[in-house]
């Protein structure tokens, strides 16, 4: 390189650098050329250690006991006030309810705010007036069967005794029938919480459409779903008069009757699991899994992949998939939908958990959840939170292929 050649290339570095620090040949100054951007800050701080702080809440201070609990909220004095409670003022109606259930109709009371008060007192007044038989169900109960309440009527001295050749739920339900149809005293059959998990599934709905049918059993019931009316079936709505129609025994005859009270649930809910509440422990696993369930709900699977899922897990997960396909099937024949519109299709969690319960599936929520994850992590069963019905849960198949299947399990091929 000559002396000129190292003259210029030293004069080239000497302009970078003047460009670089933002003044020119000229020497104006022009600011800064070079400005930091986000990935720049995001480096710089992802380069240091974060801290964490050994200074936790927990160390601080120790959980309270069940004594200091109950101690400290029963010493609280800043509770809102009561809502007045106006169970007073249904007590003038009694007696009007008395004169349609004589009519055949059955009673079911709607409306904010708990109606156990109001129907406890219609209970204590037909006690009272009527020469009758009056059971009260509390739907909300633990571990509480749609089979119990058959097994607390034959709690009435002389019913377990009536004679009949049937066993099992039929020998109860004939022994019932016989009893009553005689001349002994009617029956009021008084349940809260008729919309209760214990009474959704399809047996049960069946089981009490033969008790409204009874002609001396009358049933009054609460109700506190709002989307009641649409999933409920009401098979008849003629009362069961005395003559030509009351040969029918047309099941179900309802009267509505608006029983607001603005009470609280407590005793309701003092029996719910709270680890199965939105929002509790699973609730932001579970809400994730509805939202991409929902973002997935156009993909179907094929037959070969649902094949390939169910042959590796468990046979107690092969039957919650064949109870929720085999009621998944019957709904796409009935409303002719497709397995792209879960909402006609999809059947409420609370209603597969009865089921899952009822056939020895599932005991609790934590052991259903945990079956169906085997199926969501492989997009084989989706779920979707609805408006009004709560969960939703689907198998993303067509009902060609849901057919394959079912008939594959239940022919021990997979």
């Amino acid at each position: 390189m000559t002396h000129s050649d190292s003259e210029d290339a030293s004069s080239d570095d000497e302009r970078d650098t003047a460009i670089a620090g933002g003044v020119l040949d000229d020497g104006l100054s022009t600011g800064v050329l070079f400005s930091s951007t986000s990935f720049d800050h995001y480096f710089a701080q992802a380069s240091k250690p974060s801290r964490t702080s050994a200074n936790v809440f927990t160390s601080q201070m120790h959980p309270l006991s069940s004594h200091e609990y109950t101690t400290a909220i029963s010493n609280w004095l800043d509770r809102p006030a009561p809502v007045p409670t106006p169970t007073v003022s249904y007590q003038s109606t009694f007696p009007h309810y008395l004169a349609q259930l004589s009519q055949g109709f059955n009673l079911l009371f709607y409306g904010a705010g708990s109606k156990r008060r109001t129907l406890n007192s219609l209970a204590t007044h037909i006690h009272n007036s009527k020469a009758a038989h009056v059971i009260v169900i509390n739907g909300t109960a633990p571990n509480l069967d749609y089979k119990d309440v058959l097994s607390t009527i034959e709690r009435i001295p002389e019913v377990s005794s009536f004679p009949t050749t049937l066993r099992g739920m039929d020998g109860q339900m004939a022994r019932i029938s016989g009893f009553f149809s005689s001349d002994s005293p009617e029956l009021y059959l008084v349940i809260h919480n008729i919309d209760a998990p214990p009474f959704r599934p399809l047996k049960a709905a069946a089981l009490l459409s033969w008790l409204c049918a009874q002609s001396a059993i009358h049933v009054i019931a609460s109700v506190d779903n709002v989307a009641f009316p649409v999933k409920a079936s009401f098979d008849g709505q003629k009362p069961r008069h005395s003559g030509a129609i009351s040969q029918k025994r047309a099941a179900r005859a309802w009267l509505w009757h608006d029983a607001t009270t603005l009470q609280s649930y407590d005793f309701e809910l003092s029996s719910a699991d709270r680890s199965s509440l939105n929002g509790a422990s699973h609730g932001s696993s579970s809400n994730s899994h509805m939202r991409t369930d929902a973002t997935n709900s156009n993909a179907l699977l094929t037959p070969e992949a649902a094949r390939h899922i169910l042959v590796s897990v468990t046979q107690k997960a092969k039957k919650l998939f064949a109870l929720l396909a085999s009621r998944q099937l019957q709904s796409m024949e009935d409303s002719d939908a497709s397995a792209k519109d879960p909402k006609r299709i999809g059947m409420e969690y609370s209603t597969l958990f009865s089921m899952a319960r009822e056939n020895f599936v599932a005991t609790n929520d934590t052991s259903l959840r945990a079956l169906m994850s085997e199926f969501r992590d492989h997009g084989l069963m989706l779920s979707l939170q609805s408006g009004g019905t709560g969960e939703l849960v689907w198998i993303p198949l067509r009902k060609k292929a849901l057919s394959d299947v079912i008939a594959a399990i239940e022919q021990a091929e997979l």
